[in-house]
């Protein structure tokens, strides 16, 4: 019998959340529920609920640098997904090790604050990941506060969401997503830049709750589907499909934000597959 294939393999380097909304643990459902294996590294740990964090504690990045390399030496790597790093030394041994593995892809979900509104990134920390980062990766996923935030200086009126995609692109990164939530539109719009300008624009209905993990989903599934041979425009459109449908199927487990169900797709083959029995013994 012939040994199956692996399946696409993604690493993840993330925070903790105890929660399961974000963090690692988005992570890795969504990666697995898209048919990867993930690989995770932390870099952090949460004191958290589904309302929001009350504290958390960054790794020392010797120790992140040792959980990547230790599994790199072990294990090629389809794709990379990076989140929530917490401190300068870790961003600098996080650059250093996509800088090892070039032709790796790379999504950088850019995580400044918590949903909950805790702030996770100083100054120091964004002008590292301005520095180091964000130069090395194939695709950075903010929203548009943490665009504005990554770019603006104190001279700087409002800024057009173009205007940041064009000064991200200025810092060396080749695709720029940034996602519409927190914008005053009726529909959320995703726009994807490159160097050509705006290469498309997708409106997804706003929904009516407000959500955990959101882009802690949307950055991994791109990174997934990039892991499975997709071009990037295409990850792009299917991980935003694929986020959406998590959001219309999310569920509230406690007295803060909905969570998206990474799972919706085994729920509901589930109830297909109940009606189908009912309806053989009725």
């Amino acid at each position: 019998m012939a040994t199956p294939l692996p399946p696409p393999i993604v690493l993840t380097l993330a925070g903790s959340d105890p929660s399961g909304g974000a963090g690692i643990q988005a992570d890795i459902l969504t990666l697995a529920s898209l048919g990867c294996h993930p690989l995770s590294v932390i870099t952090a740990i949460t004191v958290q609920d589904t309302v929001g964090i009350n504290d958390f504690m960054v790794l020392e990045a010797d120790w992140v640098n040792d959980q990547a390399r230790f599994l790199m030496e072990d294990v090629s790597v389809a794709a990379f997904k990076i989140g929530m790093l917490g401190s300068v030394e870790n961003v600098a041994v996080v650059a250093q090790l996509i800088a090892d593995y070039p032709d790796v892809p790379v999504v950088l979900d850019p995580v400044l604050t918590s949903g909950g509104g805790h702030d996770l990134a100083d100054e120091d920390l964004i002008g590292a990941m301005v520095d180091m980062l964000i130069p090395q990766v194939s695709i950075i996923t903010p929203n548009s506060i943490e665009a504005r935030r990554l770019v603006s200086s104190d001279d700087d009126e409002d800024l057009t969401l173009a205007q940041c995609a064009e000064r991200l692109l200025s810092l060396g990164v080749p695709n720029v997503l940034i996602t519409g939530t927190h914008e005053n539109t009726r529909q959320v719009v995703n726009s994807l830049y490159t160097a050509q300008g705006m290469i498309r624009a997708d409106n997804w209905d706003r929904l009516p709750h407000s959500y955990h993990g959101s882009g802690c989903t949307l950055a991994s599934a791109i990174a997934g589907m990039l892991a499975a041979g997709l071009l990037l425009p295409e990850a792009v459109r299917e991980a935003q499909e694929y986020t959406y449908q998590t959001l219309v199927n999310g569920f509230r487990p406690g007295m803060g934000q909905f969570l998206p169900d990474r799972l919706f797709w085994a729920r509901l083959e589930d109830e297909g597959e109940d009606e189908a029995d009912d309806a053989e013994k009725g």
